[in-house]
């Protein structure tokens, strides 16, 4: 009873016309940046920190915090429109949103992706109300190995991204995991896979990654003459989602708001992950999964429901605890401590007001965001009507725009290049991309908690199998790697038997 009264209370502060004010600026914003590939919300949050230094605590937090996930939506537009990621999360949601927006149901696609993320937003916001204490405890108990068996679950998920052919699946597999590689040991501090070049020793890009492979390696191919970039513009009934949309989405978002929710517990875990994961997990669950790739709706709901209830979820360790999660919850704490607030049980007990204004803010952001995006699906699916030769030069300045200020480097607008002709190959050859953006995005992970983990253990690789939730965490991992073995052998097995 108390938390209802102290969160009506925050509700009071966070309804004020000044914070309501911010509150739909930092949307705005937010769905602004997400659309710029590039950018992304660790920039976009860090460069409009000094905007707040003489705003009250409660309305700076507010505002950057609806920033961070507005961002969260703002990434779907190019994707689904344009196939072009705006932020690294939403690179996913390009495989069946341009599908989609090709079958003129652009529309039906980022109104869904609106709906999942409203509702994945605001359970996730809830679950920070009634649960943050103890859920915020669990995510602290995962420690390097838990996490290293969670990052093989993810890696196993390839099985589920692998379309046709495994072999190729694995292909683009391992050339994510080359590309991971390259900069500096996390362990031995020595560089690898740098060729002598400076400019590789904090990696690859990998939003010139994503950009290339997804946004350039379609301009290419559409150049090409393989396929029409002339997709259709809805009418205003195409922008309604069906029942049967509806019914299959329902499934997709509920699955969604789960894994977002529960990774966004996890330090160090990405909303990118989430989205993955929740795709991974569409390949699996789904009633529809063999129409997934080709337009599906579950491919939209579910990625961009788990994105957005990763970032409201993300947010419960650092309420709680003072853990950022995740690097753009790092620069939202600096806004914090910037306000002279210390994010972490403290912050309930000294600054109960100001903390409780932010939490209501989650639930009135996620309502303005569907507010706002709904009503301009229309808005945004007009781009479709301009002219593809104005749209396809518009897309390449976004795509170079967003590369070069990545780092603010020439160099990184190479690498977009480079892996717009990796992506354009992969695709004649039909090798298919998510493999390598899951193990892009996994693999440091993945080697960083293994190290750890040896570290820990002296080396002993039975800390993997004397701890009762990594256990658990491998055997999920075995369990969906060798899950298309399974399958093959079960028809096989009611051929063998004629008496049947």
């Amino acid at each position: 009873m108390d938390v209802l009264n102290e969160l009506l209370g925050g509700f009071a502060a966070a309804l004020s016309p000044q914070n309501l004010l911010f509150a739909l600026i930092g949307c705005l914003v937010g769905t602004l940046i997400g659309v710029l590939p590039g950018i992304g919300p660790v920039a976009g949050v860090a460069l409009l920190i000094p905007l707040t230094f003489n705003l009250e605590p409660a309305s700076a937090i507010i505002m950057l915090a609806a920033i961070f996930y507005g961002t969260a939506y703002g990434g779907t537009i190019t994707s689904v429109l344009l196939n072009t990621p705006g932020e690294a999360a939403s690179a996913i949601t390009t495989i069946d949103g341009y599908e989609m927006t090709k079958r003129g149901r652009a529309g039906v696609a980022l109104t869904i992706a609106a709906i999942g993320s409203f509702v994945g937003g605001v359970i996730a916001t809830v679950g920070l109300v009634i649960a943050a204490k103890p859920l915020g405890t669990l995510g602290l108990k995962v420690g390097p190995p838990e996490f290293f068996a969670l990052m093989l679950v993810g890696i196993s998920l390839l099985v589920a991204l692998a379309g046709k052919s495994m072999v190729r699946a694995l292909i683009s597999g391992v050339i994510g995991l080359l590309i991971a590689m390259v900069g500096i040991d996390p362990v031995a501090g020595a560089p690898r896979l740098t060729f002598g070049s400076d400019r590789l020793l904090d990696g690859v890009s990998f939003v010139a990654v994503i950009v290339g492979l997804f946004g350039l390696s379609e301009i290419l191919l559409s150049t090409a003459g393989k396929r029409s970039t002339h997709p259709q513009t809805p009418g205003l009934r195409g922008l309604l989602p069906t029942r049967t949309d509806l019914r299959r989405s329902t499934p997709a978002i509920a699955r969604g708001t789960g894994i977002g929710f529960l990774l966004g517990l996890v330090p160090g875990m990405t909303g990118s992950v989430s989205s993955l994961l929740s795709y991974g997990a569409e390949r699996k669950f789904s009633k529809h999964r063999n129409e997934l790739g080709s337009g599906a709706i579950e491919g939209v709901a579910g990625p961009e429901t788990a994105n957005n209830a990763h970032a409201n979820g993300a947010l419960i360790p650092l309420f709680t605890l003072g853990v950022p999660a995740s690097p753009t919850i790092a620069v939202l704490m600096g806004a914090f401590l910037q306000q002279g607030l210390t994010p972490g049980p403290t912050l309930f007990t000294e600054h109960a007001e100001i903390a409780w204004a932010i939490i209501a803010s989650l639930f009135i952001g996620n309502v303005i965001l569907l507010i706002l995006n709904v009503p301009l699906v229309r808005l945004w699916t007009a781009i479709l009507r301009v002219p593809q030769p104005i749209l396809t030069a518009l897309i390449l300045l976004f795509l170079v725009v967003g590369s070069y200020t990545i780092n603010y480097s020439v160099f990184d607008v190479f690498v977009m290049i480079g892996f717009g002709v990796v992506g354009l190959v992969m695709r004649r050859f039909d090798i298919p991309l998510a493999p390598l953006v899951l193990t892009l995005v996994l693999g440091p992970l993945m080697e960083r908690s293994l190290r750890e983990s040896l570290d820990i253990s002296q080396g002993n690789f039975s800390i993997f199998v004397t701890r009762p939730l990594t256990v658990v965490l491998l055997a999920v991992a075995v369990l969906i790697a060798i899950s298309p073995l399974l399958r093959l052998r079960k028809p096989a097995a009611l051929d063998e038997d004629p008496e049947t």
